[in-house]
Formats: structure tokens, sequence, C-alpha cells
């Protein structure tokens, strides 16, 4: 063909050659790849029983020729670098090779087919794993011929029917703010300002009590909290009941009274023996103090926040209020969201696994109410709530965890890394401190996959409502708003929050520490070294 016959091809009979030939070329890598692939994957049997919803037992037998083979590979390996006495490094006869390092090659190779086989079980099997499986490496015997078979139990999502989602009747909470009730915030606001005073007089509400308490079971002494400040409310709230009446009980008494009462556990702890027991508890008054409020003066409206006038302060708590509500609208929407999709939801969850999820519960409780501008003081509270039924939560927060997660794969949903700086920035506001620090704080106590989780469920109920049809109610009013949280427990055992094993290891490593500690006290702790490391940076 000539020059000329060639230039007179057209452009697209050119630009479709070429494209057919690309075509080709990726059939043929791709083929090649997958002959590849199939060449690397073992010849194993697998037998998967299923313990209960959430559970199966899996029994893996490998043949005896992926064995032949995974030796001959490691003794190839080894023998350029064998070291035996009498021969130059390298040159020893493979019988002697294979004599000498027989054990170690057997370890070898079972580690390296045991952890071929479990991926090749993770990928070809249906079940999705939420957990490490429980596996005894130490008990799996190689055999000196024939196949290796080896098992394990492994934790896995629950396979279930989705409930329809689409068109829930839900109640959206509604709320105007009155101006007496944003005053009524504001001076409890201003309260942290005040100028604190010694009180030789009569306890009166509000006041702040310094106490000790001793809890006891007829003679015997359960708990004691001790140098605790406490404000003067209706009860006192603790990890495992309360004591009602507190603010009738020390209302009018003086410092260094003791005064008797009696505390009762919730009747919803997961322990049947010490649910709704009572308890004798003896309230010794150490001082009492009372904060005057400060005068709002503008050099101290400018020192609090740069606030040109008191309207300028109330309207920030306005909206700090407004922030809250919305916080109530959400978690409001979201339970109700909740019961309706767990309400068939009738599969048992391992009562181990709700043990290891029930301190991420508590942990991703806390989460959103520090994103949502809640004090330490009542994020306390409401963690006490928690904890006194902790595993009845977290059973249904599972429930609803795995159900969103379906919904969420099924609309592609996910949180990118901008979502997950923009959480981090709410949260350092809040605390009044440096993302990196709370960045720092998340990754020490393993919470970024519960923020991670956090960002992509709430957009999983935001799918949902946008689908749903509201009607309006009024905001209920806060049980616990006349309450005050101690982290102690009564009983003196904390509400299940851990398994016994990392209990038992705690004890170990820490056996003067609290088994709870506050939100601030965990702050205080694990914010200083980021903050420290931070100021470090600064000064190189």
């Amino acid at each position: 063909m000539s020059d000329q016959d060639t230039n007179e091809i057209p452009e697209e009979e050119v630009l479709d050659t070429v494209a057919t030939d690309e075509a080709a070329e990726d059939q043929v890598e791709e083929a090649a790849e997958e002959t590849e692939e199939e060449g690397d994957r073992l010849d194993i049997q697998v037998e998967v029983n299923e313990v209960g919803a959430c559970e199966r037992h899996v029994v893996v037998t490998v043949a005896a020729a992926d064995i032949e083979k995974y030796k001959d590979e490691a003794y190839s390996d080894l023998m350029p670098k064998a070291q035996i006495p009498g021969f130059r490094i390298g040159r020893a006869p493979r019988k002697l090779v294979e004599s000498r390092f027989k054990s170690d090659i057997v370890d070898q190779v079972k580690g390296s087919l045991i952890m071929d086989a479990m991926s090749q079980v993770t990928d070809e099997q249906e079940f999705s794993a939420i957990s490490e499986p429980d596996f005894n490496f130490e008990a799996v015997q190689m055999p000196e011929d024939g196949d290796l078979t080896f098992e394990f139990n492994v934790e896995v999502r629950p396979e279930f029917d989705m409930p329809e989602w689409k068109g829930l009747d839900l109640e959206k909470v509604v709320h105007e703010y009155s101006d007496g009730e944003v005053d009524e915030r504001a001076a409890e606001l201003l309260q942290r300002y005040g100028e604190v005073e010694d009180v030789d007089g009569a306890v009166e509400a509000g006041d702040t009590v310094n106490i000790s308490i001793e809890f006891k079971d007829g003679d015997d002494v359960t708990s004691t909290v001790s140098d605790q400040n406490v404000i003067v409310r209706g009860s006192l709230s603790f990890a495992d009941g309360s004591i009602d009446g507190f603010g009738e009980l020390v209302i009018g008494a003086n410092t260094g009274d003791a005064k008797e009462t009696t505390a009762k556990l919730s009747e919803s702890l997961d322990d049947e023996e010490l649910a709704g027991k009572e308890y004798a508890a003896s309230v010794t008054i150490n001082s009492v103090k009372r904060v005057t409020t400060p005068e709002l003066t503008p050099e101290f409206l400018e020192e609090i926040g740069g606030f040109e006038s008191e309207d300028d302060l109330k309207s920030a708590v306005r909206e700090e209020l407004e922030r809250q509500l919305n916080y109530h609208q959400q978690q409001r929407t979201r339970t109700q969201i909740t019961e309706l999709l767990t309400a068939d939801a009738n599969w048992e969850l391992p009562p181990q696994l709700l043990r290891r999820q029930s301190q991420r519960e508590l942990q991703r409780a806390v989460l959103e109410l520090q994103s949502n501008g809640f004090p330490d003081e009542e994020i306390r509270r409401h963690v006490n709530r928690l904890q006194q039924n902790l595993l009845g939560s977290t059973e249904k927060a599972l429930k609803e965890h795995f159900i969103l997660e379906r919904i969420a794969e099924d609309n592609d949903l996910d949180a990118t890394p901008e979502d997950i700086e923009r959480e981090i920035l709410i949260i350092a506001l809040q605390q009044q401190t440096s993302p990196r620090a709370v960045r720092a704080q998340l990754e020490k106590r393993g919470d970024m996959d519960a923020l991670r989780n956090q960002i992509i469920e709430r957009q999983a109920i935001e799918l949902i409502t946008e689908a749903a049809n509201f009607t309006e109610t009024d905001l209920p009013e806060d049980e616990d708003n006349d309450s005050f949280a101690l982290s102690a427990a009564i009983s003196g055992v904390q509400p299940v929050s851990r398994s016994a094993e990392e209990e038992e290891v705690e004890e170990v490593e820490q056996e003067d520490q609290p088994v709870v500690e506050t939100p601030e006290e965990e702050a205080v702790a694990e914010d200083a070294p980021a903050e420290q490391a931070e100021s470090d940076d600064a000064d190189e």
C-alpha cells in the first residue's frame, strides 16, 4: 500500500482500529491477572455453621498439595541463606537444610497458610465479619502428611429483612424560648464567673456543698464518695442509681451536719441482683459555698466573650439554647426512627458483642453531646442515665446501627475527610481547645471509627427524615434537669461497659485508677499530652 493510500484512510477507521487493539490488550491483561489470581488461590474446603444471628463457626481444610507447595517455596527461599557448620552459606544440601530447619519452616508455613486461607475465606464467603476471629493459633497442629484443618468463631453482621424506612410517620419537637428561659439560662452560665463565698449558715437551693457520702448494704460499706462539690438540686445522680429528694435533705442544714437517707439503684440495671436495690446513705456536709452573680459591666462582658451589651450576651445564650434544641429534635426523631426500624428486629446479639460495644455507645453519646455544646455536668448526667441500662440501650443502638449501615451502603453514603475535620473542629470549639488536641484525644481513645460511624449514621437518618411525614409536638420536660450527676457507683460496681478480659487487664495496669472517669477528668488527663506536644512544636 502506498503512502498516498494510507493517508486516505478515514480518521474514524484509524481510531476504531486503535480502540479495538487497546480493548484486546486490556482483555489479555485481565485474563492474565485472573489466571495469576487463580494460581495463587488455595484449594480449601470451608464449612460454615450458624451459631447465632451474629456468630458463625468456620471449619477450614487446606489441601495437602498446598501445604507441600508452601513448604517447597519456604525451603527454596531459605536455601541461599542457610548457615550450616561445614558448609559455605547457601551451599548445604537441601535434605540437610530441611532436617536442620524443619520446625522453623513448619511454623512459618502454618502461619502463612492460615493467614492466606482466612483471607480467602473472608473474600469468598457471604458473611461480613465485624470483629477479629476468635482463634487459637497454638492449638492448630501441622500434619506430617495429609490436609490441614483449623476452625474459629467469628462475629458477623446479621442477616435480616430490611424494614421499610421511607414514609415513616414521625413527631417533630418544636419550642420557642421565652425571655424568661433565656434569662434563667444566662444566670446559670454566669455562675461560673461569680464570686464564691463561704456560707456560715443554712444551705439554700443552688448552693454548692462539699459532701462526703458513705453507702451501706446492711452493715457492709459498699462505696464512699469523698469531698465532692455538688450543686444543690432535687436529686443526686450516680452511675447506677440516685438519691431522690437530695435538695430537701440538705436544704436548711449547716456545715458539719450528717444526714441519713436512702439511695436506690435503677430498676433497669443489667445486673438483676442489683436492679432496684436500696442502700443506706449517710451524707456529711463538709462546707457550703454560694456564688454571687457578677455585675454585667462593659468590662466584664468584654472579658467573658467580647459582648458589647447584655442583649448581645442574651442573644448568644439564645443561640446556644436553640442549638441544644436542635440536638433534642434530632434525638427525638432518632429515637422514633430506632423504635420503628427495630420493632421487628428480634435477632439476638451475643453478650460479648454487647459488652464490647457498650463502651462505644457511651463514647458516641458523649461525642454527640460535645458537638452540640452541652456542658460537662449535663454530659455526665446523660452518661449516668445510659449506664443504668447499658446493655439494653446498646442492643437497640447496635441493631439500629446495622440497619443504618445497610441504608448507607445501598445509598453510597460515606464520611469524607472534610466531614471528619468539620466534626473535630466543632468539638474543639465547644471544648475551647485546638482541633489537633481533639484529634489526638480521639485517636488515643480509639474514637475515630466512632466519629466516622456517627457521621454516616447521621447521613442515613437525614435520608430517612427527608422521606418522612412529620407532625409537630412540644418539647418534653427534661427529667434530669433538677439533678446533679456524680460518676461514682452506689453499689461499688460500675455498670457493665467493658469485657471481663479488658477489666482484668486494666486492674493489673491501673490498680489505683478509678474504673470510670468523668468526661472532665478524661479531658484533663488526655488533652494535656496533646496540648504539650503542640506547645513543644511551637517552641521548635
